[in-house]
């Protein structure tokens, strides 16, 4: 049985993981200040004898040292996402997601960490034309969330280079799944349209709807968390977390109409600044290096969530 902290672990995927470790009887840490994060989301976890919860934040020095100390592997999902909250107020986002995650690298050399495994994002690759995304390819960020992201990435591998200290940097596609929040005005677009889909109102959609993803049901990144932890020789790569394969928001609303069998149309407003156009993932290197595999695609997912 292994020692897991995950940061954030009350948001949408730090508590998939941590249920899914829950489930395969390991040791489970959460730290969470509960500004993104859900205390629902953790409903159940009381009944894991493995299972303990640290309410704080991840600029807090002292709360990241207590919440490090004695574990393995630390899953660092914690931050404060969405591109146009970080347009809004780019000050907090860097304080968060960048000095954040430094602590949680510090504090995880401090006390002799085995692995820390960062959540990261597509984001970093801005709007260039090239498709497949592949990790080599120049990054570009184009709003402060992404620029927070990317920074993050080289955080680990220079305290991997500099301090040994064995770092992974997942970089996610488009995920949904069970846990996301579509109340939010940032929330992300799969949960948020199917709230509105299923109540009968018309999703929005910023562009003309032709902006294509790589949508990920979650179960990809759980389990592409966990391979990053006990992969050998993967310390200080960074790998895209995706299908594969992608669809545009005009595909999205279709499928959501056929599944919920209604006939809605989505209403069209201008772009937003920051808004990536296309994103698409080649996730070869990490099929050959962590092992990684689609358990669940975009529609299968789809049908899930709703």
């Amino acid at each position: 049985m292994a020692i897991y902290l995950i940061t954030g672990g009350a948001g949408f995927i730090g508590s998939n993981i941590a249920r899914e470790l829950l489930k395969r009887g390991e040791e489970v840490r959460v730290l969470d200040n509960f500004s993104t994060g859900r205390r629902e989301n953790l409903i159940g976890f009381s009944d894991y004898q493995h299972f303990q919860l640290i309410e704080g934040d991840l600029r807090d020095t002292e709360t990241v040292k207590k919440a490090v100390k004695g574990v393995e592997f630390v899953l660092h999902q914690g931050a404060l996402p969405s591109v146009p909250r970080s347009i809004q107020d780019p000050v907090t986002t860097n304080d968060v997601n960048v000095n954040g995650t430094l602590n949680i690298l510090e504090a995880s050399r401090e006390y002799g960490v085995k692995r820390v495994v960062f959540a990261s994002s597509s984001s970093v690759y801005g709007n260039n034309e090239t498709m497949p995304k592949v990790e080599t390819m120049p990054v570009a960020p184009l709003s402060p969330y992404a620029l927070t992201k990317y920074a993050g990435e080289r955080y680990c591998q220079i305290y991997y280079t500099i301090y040994g200290l064995e770092t992974v940097c997942l970089r996610y596609f488009n995920v949904f799944g069970p846990n996301q929040d579509p109340g939010s005005q940032y929330s992300a677009v799969i949960p948020k349209f199917i709230s509105l889909m299923k109540n009968g109102r018309q999703p929005a959609i910023y562009g003309d709807g032709t902006q294509s993803r790589d949508f990920t049901y979650i179960s990809n990144n759980i389990e592409a968390n966990i391979l990053a932890c006990h992969r050998e020789n993967v310390a200080g790569e960074v790998f895209n977390i995706a299908c594969g394969k992608r669809y545009t928001l005009n595909d999205l609303v279709g499928l959501l109409n056929e599944l919920g069998q209604t006939s809605l149309e989505p209403i069209y407003l201008e772009t937003r600044s920051g808004d990536v156009k296309h994103s698409l993932a080649d996730i070869a290197k990490a099929t050959s290096m962590l092992g990684f595999k689609v358990i669940t695609g975009f529609r299968e997912g789809l049908e899930l969530m709703v």
